[in-house]
């Protein structure tokens, strides 16, 4: 074997330690559970700005890529379980609001899906969903009073508020009726121009790929890349209202 042969392979013997030292994947560049588990809060860095996340199960998706979005721009905290309906984050909105001792910048909320899902006690569907048999978790006018009354809560913050229009509603959910997204978003926002409350429109947004990010066929939730894709939306909203 020639001395240049033997070299050749020494070289690439090494190809692998330094692939591993300085070819890290990009997720390997986020240090801190914050970016494996969406209720992992971060630490408080005093010189960023502060986020806080309210929703139900798709804001838990994004939760996780909207932090590596903002990664180093903000600190991104998310409230401890799932935003549930209207009437829950009423009765939770001070306690969530008291987090981090009440040290908000941005807070980005929604509610809807959960509100205008139909429920019966004897379904056998996941969450005992049943939009024939069943009855409504929140009427529009009852949404309205709900969601009215958490605004008040979340202008008190000082916060920059950001009200995520509700994702759609897909054919063949088995607890929820084509169209109610629309309802309710109408309801939204007109509650939030009335406040002056920024609106970041998911529901257009997921529109323009619904049919790629959802998790399976008359489901409300979204796959790994559905869960991303939102994410930028997100983080797009938040980053352009970012305190500097």
């Amino acid at each position: 074997m020639t001395f240049k042969r033997t070299l050749l392979i020494f070289a690439l013997s090494l190809l692998p330690t330094f692939a591993d030292k300085d070819l890290a994947s990009k997720d390997e560049l986020y240090e801190g559970k914050e970016y494996s588990v969406a209720f992992r809060n971060p630490k408080d860095h005093p010189d960023r700005p502060n986020v806080l996340l309210i929703g139900d199960s798709i804001s838990i998706g994004y939760t996780i890529d909207v932090r590596k979005a903002l990664h180093g721009k903000a600190d991104v905290f998310r409230i401890p379980g799932n935003g549930k309906n209207s009437a829950y984050g009423q009765k939770n909105i001070k306690k969530w609001l008291a987090m981090n001792n009440g040290n908000w910048d941005v807070i980005h909320f929604n509610w809807g899906l959960w509100d205008l899902c139909y429920r019966h006690p004897k379904s056998k569907t996941q969450g005992h969903r049943d939009k024939i048999n069943g009855t409504i978790t929140a009427s529009p006018e009852q949404y309205r009073v709900n969601m009215e009354k958490i605004v008040a809560q979340l202008k008190k913050s000082h916060a920059k508020l950001i009200w995520c229009a509700t994702t759609p509603v897909p054919e063949h959910e088995a607890g929820r009726k084509l169209g109610d997204d629309l309802i309710y978003n109408q309801i939204a926002a007109e509650i939030m121009k009335k406040n002056e409350i920024a609106i970041n429109d998911l529901h257009a947004h997921t529109l323009l790929k619904h049919a790629e990010i959802q998790i399976k066929d008359g489901d409300v939730h979204f796959n790994k890349k559905g869960s991303a894709y939102l994410a930028q939306k997100v983080a797009q909203k938040i980053t352009a209202i970012l305190p500097k």
